[in-house]
């Protein structure tokens, strides 16, 4: 009889993927990155172990929006103080900070744990074209 073959943490080997957010549509990106961080696409898949890919984002500002959403969608802050609720419309933020805009959006579809923590600080978003990693990008 065979059984599943479970991944541990020492034997995966991550790879870093580049997604060019230009021209796409903002939440098919977002679903693509969140798969790709968790690591769904890979065989090795299992739920309990980070076993997704080092993602990086570029040409982040210029995504697609469907619908209304840049003039309609608001993201909320709260510091716990009364009265302290902050609203940031999501074109104010994709001008000013597209990163927050992404990881926002990212987090909201990975596990709410300490393991979606984790594969959270492997999403890195740039709204230009360059960014730093181009050592550790095969090929």
């Amino acid at each position: 009889m065979k059984f599943t073959q479970m991944a541990k943490a020492n034997e995966i080997e991550r790879d870093w993927i580049v997604v060019d957010a230009e021209g796409k549509i903002f939440g098919r990106i977002i679903t693509e990155i969140a798969t790709k961080l968790r690591g769904k696409h890979k065989p090795s898949y299992t739920p309990n172990v980070d076993c997704g890919d080092f993602v990086i984002v570029i040409n982040a500002s210029k995504a697609k929006f469907t619908g209304a959403k840049l003039a309609d969608k608001n993201y909320y802050t709260h510091s716990g103080y009364f009265g302290s609720t902050k609203t940031h419309k999501m074109s104010d933020m994709l001008e000013s900070n597209p990163e927050k805009l992404y990881k926002l959006a990212t987090r909201g579809m990975l596990p709410k744990t300490k393991l979606g923590k984790d594969m959270l600080k492997k999403l890195k978003v740039y709204a230009g074209e360059t960014h730093p990693h181009t050592a550790q990008i095969k090929g």
